[in-house]
């Protein structure tokens, strides 16, 4: 079956190279970094694709889409592959569509609006935005890796989000241009509220091919980490940082001891035994910043500029769901939750998880903005891993004190935090995808429908 899908592939798009069969190349492309999930690696390490494809253009994705949708097979698109919950690991084989080659940027207009394709990296637009005044709003810690496309289907947030927000937020993803499932594909623009429909939709309800993206005007951003003699230290003045409007601010993270432990190549911003907040600041802010610090009982242990997505070090690359990375190194029993803590009562939220759990629920804490401007204290905890009973027990009890938690250790979308309540994924998937092609098994509420069959009298 594989061969003859190989074989069709081969006719449709222009050069028969970008047509890919190698176990190996296949393996690659049908996963994504779900294992740091202790539940999914065993869940996803023997699925992938049966072929993978890299179209070049939105002819070529209409033609592959249609031959696939009139044969039956699934296709899984990827793009560069830095998700963590298997967003691109195909669970009933088919197509990998791999998007990596449609990585032009158009344009950035006047106004600062990025127009782009779905492959372009988030590093390459970073640079080429700040060339021309402007900067992403937000970005992962995979910034150099990731692309836009990706970042959009399975993202959420990250760098940034302090002062934006998270990409479902003030009008960040202005529009994009989406090709559907339906018999037969076309091409559907979507802008302003519509955009919803396929944000973080894991590409289960179509394939985003050109992409508007809103910036900012560029900042000269240093990175800075201050020590502290204890968590609750460290937390009050981030606090204050993130949520004081008279600073600039890029990122604002704490990170518990012994978190900052597990950073082994940047040993020189920490301090043996202290949290750490690691902030990136208007760099003519840092003095006022380093005066605030000391009257804390704060050590500014590192300050250093930031040029780009090049800069060494990278200190973005210590934080979001990099931690947990760093954290897995040291000891692979570690790994993470995702969650979002009570401006108000956090403070009794973290005694509460402390006394069920000791140090076995490390806190790693990502300040960011929601869509109504309140800056929240969201987080990513390094939880130690012994059962899966364990591990949901640590969530049950999140969930049960008023601590918002998107499950990373589940394969759809459901329990992962941003499927939207109003189902406007699930209806869009309907409409667009009705066959159910599009990574199937992601979107564990949509049903296909079987057309009524009128029986003779």
């Amino acid at each position: 079956m594989s061969q003859e899908i190989a074989a069709e592939l081969a006719k449709i798009v222009a050069d028969p190279a970008r047509v890919l069969t190698a176990p190996a190349v296949l393996d690659r492309l049908s996963h994504d970094f779900y294992w740091y999930s202790p539940i999914l690696r065993p869940q996803l390490v023997d699925k992938r694709g049966e072929v993978a494809v890299q179209p070049v253009s939105v002819e070529e994705i209409l033609a592959i889409l249609r031959y696939a949708g009139e044969h039956e097979i699934p296709v899984t698109t990827r793009g560069a592959g830095t998700g963590n919950y298997g967003q691109c690991v195909p669970l009933h084989g088919g197509i990998v569509l791999d998007l990596s080659l449609m990585d032009r940027l158009e344009e950035i207009t006047p106004d600062g609006v990025a127009v782009c394709q779905p492959g372009l990296r988030l590093g390459a637009l970073e640079t080429e935005a700040r060339a021309q005044g402007w900067e992403l709003r937000m970005y992962p810690s995979t910034l150099v890796k990731a692309s836009i496309g990706g970042f959009l289907g399975g993202g959420s947030g990250g760098i940034g989000s302090v002062a934006h927000g998270g990409l479902r937020d003030f009008d960040t993803v202005r529009a994009f241009e989406v090709v559907t499932m339906e018999d037969p594909p076309r091409v559907v623009l979507h802008e302003g509220a519509a955009v919803h429909e396929i944000l973080h939709a894991w590409g289960t309800n179509g394939i985003l091919t050109r992409i508007w993206f809103a910036l900012t005007p560029a900042v000269q951003w240093t990175q800075a980490t201050i020590a502290f003699d204890s968590f609750d230290a460290a937390f009050t003045f981030a606090e204050s940082i993130a949520v004081g409007s008279e600073w600039t601010k890029r990122l604002v993270t704490v990170f518990e001891w012994p978190i900052p432990s597990f950073f082994t190549p940047v040993k020189q911003v920490m301090r043996e035994g202290k949290a750490l907040v690691l902030v990136m600041i208007a760099t003519e802010q840092l003095e006022a910043l380093r005066a605030v610090a000391q009257s804390a009982g704060g050590e500014v242990a590192f300050a250093g500029a930031y040029d780009g997505p090049r800069t060494q070090p990278l200190l973005s690359d210590y934080t979001w769901n990099h931690t947990t990375l760093w954290a897995m190194k040291a000891d692979p029993e570690w790994t993470y939750l995702q969650c979002g803590f009570s401006p108000s009562d956090c403070r009794e939220q973290f005694r509460k998880l402390r006394e069920r759990f000791g140090t076995d629920f490390l806190f790693h804490i990502e300040f960011m903005k929601n869509g109504e401007g309140v800056v929240i204290p969201g987080a990513i905890p390094v939880v130690r891993f012994s059962t899966p009973e364990r591990l949901q027990e640590m969530i049950d009890t999140c969930r049960e004190i008023g601590v918002f938690v998107a499950n990373p250790h589940v394969n759809y979308l459901e329990d992962g935090g941003r499927f939207r309540p109003d189902n406007v994924q699930l209806r869009a998937k309907q409409k667009y995808d009705p066959r159910g092609l599009l990574n199937p098994g992601k979107m564990i509420s949509f049903r296909r429908e079987t057309p009524e069959v009128e029986i003779a009298q």
